[in-house]
């Protein structure tokens, strides 16, 4: 049985892990995997045909704890306990909750002192006893004319709640907690910049937690801003954004039979690489002789498609251009977010020029994926590929075909 310390408006752990609230979604099923021994039964919970609509749920089944993380930003929002007989529960280091300790309403009251009276809900014969960033539900017996201002004697909590301000209802995900960044970096916000051909790169708000000189105490989140372009080379890339967490070479193409003339293409002897940048939602393509950038990858991390879990959701806008039919024909901007449905993207483009590519993924020649297969629609050097309930999986972003000789003048690379 998981002994776990509660802190108030922060978290639930114990010395080897902690549960924080605003932790990312992958930092919280990493600490699941790496104790998969002792919290056994975990289920995922979303909604597969509106994911934005609900939160995305973590349900240890075993341990009788919920995590709740907010669908857009997918950082922990409240952690509910729904069945103390489950697990063992503590406050400043000592137990109110245990197989020898009762969850009463006294026992609450000695462990947290109380400030104010309960709030009972006649809909759910549950009383309420509020704290800042936390909350208790007693069980009232349905036979019993429940009181309307007193919590009754012996009365048991039947679910704990941990949270960040005054109101459940209408808490919120807080904003990621230092102890979470762990010398990663992460993205506030992904901006594409374009011209009205297409994309020329992307502009990262990027967020680190810097530490002050030996000082670990003295760590704040410091935020910058970094651009990368295509034909940029791995050290501008490096310099800007510092190492990937992997660098991936690519094995095959899959899309050059969609190039016009693939029987032409000469096999090269090695092959274009990736950097990933998990933290950032990110990926990006280098020419394996030039070493320069020519793709970015885009990751939503929508649940539901093969790549959930991944990488962190990439929060990006990009503009795209929509010309409008008619005597003056002028170019009209519109923004595509992370959050945009495609269905919504192809009425402003009064919909899309050709078929899409269907994408099967599946980790091994007779394996199959059980989420089902992805369309890639291609529009202004950009390929989407869009889930069956018409969110978008990832943005695929190319550069402009350039010759050899325009090679990036030396100048523009130190500018910014």
């Amino acid at each position: 049985m998981l002994d776990l310390e509660v802190v108030p408006e922060r978290s639930l752990g114990n010395e080897q892990w902690e549960f924080a609230l605003g932790m990312p979604l992958a930092q919280a099923i990493s600490i699941l995997q790496k104790h998969c021994r002792i919290i056994k039964n975990v289920q995922v919970l979303y909604s597969e045909q509106t994911p934005l609509s609900h939160d995305l749920i973590l349900n240890l089944t075993q341990d009788g704890i919920k995590l709740l993380f907010d669908a857009t930003n997918q950082r922990l929002k409240v952690i509910e306990v729904y069945d103390l007989s489950k697990v063992k529960l503590k406050y400043c280091g000592v137990h109110f909750n245990s197989q020898a300790i009762a969850p009463t309403i006294e026992q609450i009251d000695q462990s947290f002192g109380a400030t104010h009276p309960g709030v009972y809900n006649a809909a759910e014969q549950l009383f309420h006893l509020n704290f800042r960033g936390l909350s208790f539900s007693f069980q009232l017996d349905s036979w019993n004319e429940a009181p309307k201002y007193e919590i009754p004697h012996g009365a048991m909590v039947k679910r704990m709640h941990i949270y960040t301000g005054n109101n459940l209802q209408e808490t919120r995900a807080p904003v990621m907690p230092l102890a979470c960044f762990l010398g990663n970096i992460f993205a506030e916000c992904v901006d594409v910049l374009r011209d009205r051909a297409g994309p020329l790169g992307l502009k990262l708000r990027l967020l680190t937690a810097g530490c002050g000189p030996g000082v670990m105490a003295d760590s704040k989140v410091r935020s910058l801003e970094r651009n990368i372009y295509f034909g940029d080379s791995c050290q501008d890339v490096l310099g800007a954004l510092g190492s990937p967490h992997k660098v991936f070479y690519k094995s095959e193409d899959k899309m050059k039979i969609h190039s016009p003339s693939p029987h032409k293409q000469v096999p090269s002897k090695c092959n274009d690489y990736f950097f990933n940048y998990f933290t950032l939602g990110v990926d990006i393509l280098f020419d394996s002789t030039s070493h320069l950038v020519k793709k970015f990858v885009l990751h939503t991390n929508f649940p539901g498609h093969y790549n959930f879990n991944i990488y962190h959701r990439c929060d990006f806008k990009i503009p795209l251009v929509i010309k409008k039919e008619g005597a003056d024909s002028q170019m009209e901007d519109c923004i595509l977010t992370t959050y945009s449905k495609w269905d919504q993207i192809q009425e402003l483009l009064g919909h899309p020029m050709e078929k899409p590519v269907v994408l099967h993924r599946s980790s091994s020649a007779n394996n199959t994926n059980p989420f089902g297969s992805t369309f890639c629609f291609g529009l202004q050097r950009m390929i989407f590929e869009v889930m069956q309930n018409n969110h978008i999986a990832s943005v695929t972003l190319y550069g402009a075909p350039r010759t050899a000789s325009q090679a990036r003048p030396e100048s523009s690379s130190s500018s910014h």
